[in-house]
């Protein structure tokens, strides 16, 4: 076997050893991504399974190639985990390591049984299914950043097709016995793919999730951890830029005697009701309504391309579920009501800030009118 290739092998591990560390170390900076802990794992066996390859090529033994093949496979396996940790945050690791062990063995079967070329067959049509389940995983999460992503899954495919070209050549030549390790074109190409792909993996890997991360704490930012809604800076955020169109409604909710709730069954119970009702209200909006929740049990709505009717029957369903929602406590079921004022903007006042303000005023007024009901705002509606 050419030094050079030996040397390209060593050039191939010492890179794929500092892309695990440096994928090791942005994970300690972000441990809720697992799939960077899974994918820097994985790199590392892959790493151990080059060393082990180029043992194997200075000291040809079985051994040393069934040692190469498992380190490579549950390499794969584990980038394969991490991509579908990527995409769905679970990982179908029993599956994963179930097959990987069964084609470990097949292929050092062949292996001892004196079948190299058999085996490597085996090797290089193994590393190219699981590299296009690679591909393919990314491929379906290509919605959260197309152009990475998609770029991402076109060098897995691209290394994938350099080991398929092995198996491919070595079933055209007959090859299931070899005596060496297989070397020609093929294998020069899978090296070559193999350290370009591996550079822009690398670089796209760690540029993906650092763009996700970005967007989970901006994520974190703008949204309510009790409730999963939006808090008040996302709310303002979104509509104080720019005049609210004369068909967007405003409504703004506050649930009734929340402090007596607080006080009589602890604030575990109020947390709860602040929960139900929050879903209560999600459920009741379009697609293209938002939802938010202000501070304490204050909440508000914003109803593009609407009117007071519509608004009005938002609202009433809002209220009427609510009041009709039993809460499990330890002094039996509880029922909440809530009160909801109700604005659009008007020739004089159209900014975000002004027409919710008028929906708190008209708020105020449906609580000391006795609470569990509606009032809206004065609308002259710009023309």
């Amino acid at each position: 076997m050419p030094l050079d290739y030996n040397s390209l092998l060593l050039a191939i591990g010492f890179a794929g050893a500092c892309l695990s560390v440096t994928m090791y170390c942005t994970w300690l900076s972000a441990r809720s991504e697992s799939s960077l802990l899974t994918w820097s794992c994985g790199a590392a066996l892959i790493v151990a399974s080059v060393f082990a390859y180029s043992a194997f090529v200075q000291t040809v033994a079985p051994l040393l190639a069934a040692l190469n093949f498992a380190l490579m496979m549950f390499g794969f396996a584990a980038v394969l985990a991490a991509a579908y940790q990527f995409r769905t945050v679970s990982m179908p690791a029993g599956l994963v390591l179930a097959l990987t062990s069964a084609v470990v063995l097949g292929f050092s079967l062949l292996m001892f049984s004196g079948y190299d070329g058999a085996g490597f067959i085996l090797y290089n049509t193994a590393a190219a299914a699981v590299l296009f389940a690679v591909a393919h995983q990314y491929w379906l999460a290509r919605t959260e950043a197309p152009t990475p992503i998609i770029a991402l899954s076109t060098l897995y495919s691209a290394i994938g097709i350099s080991f398929a070209l092995c198996a491919i050549v070595l079933i055209v030549d007959g090859s299931l016995v070899l005596g060496h390790p297989p070397a020609g074109w093929a294998e020069n190409l899978n090296l070559a793919v193999s350290i370009a792909g591996m550079s822009g993996i690398g670089a796209l890997s760690l540029s993906l999730n650092q763009a996700r991360m970005a967007r989970n704490h901006r994520r974190e930012a703008m949204t309510d951890a009790l409730t999963g809604l939006l808090n008040r800076r996302a709310l303002f955020d979104r509509f104080e830029a720019d005049p609210l169109d004369r068909f967007t409604g405003v409504l703004v909710f506050d649930l009734d005697q929340f402090k007596n709730i607080n006080d009589r069954h602890g604030h575990g119970v109020g947390d709860e009701v602040l929960r139900r009702f929050a879903a209560v209200t999600s459920a009741c909006l379009r697609a293209t309504d938002t939802a938010a929740r202000l501070g304490g049990e204050e909440f508000a709505a914003v109803l593009p391309r609407s009117t007071e009717d519509r608004a009005r029957q938002v609202a009433e369903r809002i209220r009427k579920e609510l009041a009709e929602l039993a809460i499990d406590t330890d002094q039996g079921d509880l029922h909440c009501t809530v009160s909801v004022g109700i604005a659009f903007p008007t020739a004089e006042r159209f900014t975000f800030e002004q027409v919710l303000s008028d929906a708190d005023k008209a708020l105020y007024r449906a609580k000391r009118d006795g609470r569990n009901r509606i009032a809206t705002a004065d609308l002259r509606l710009a023309g």
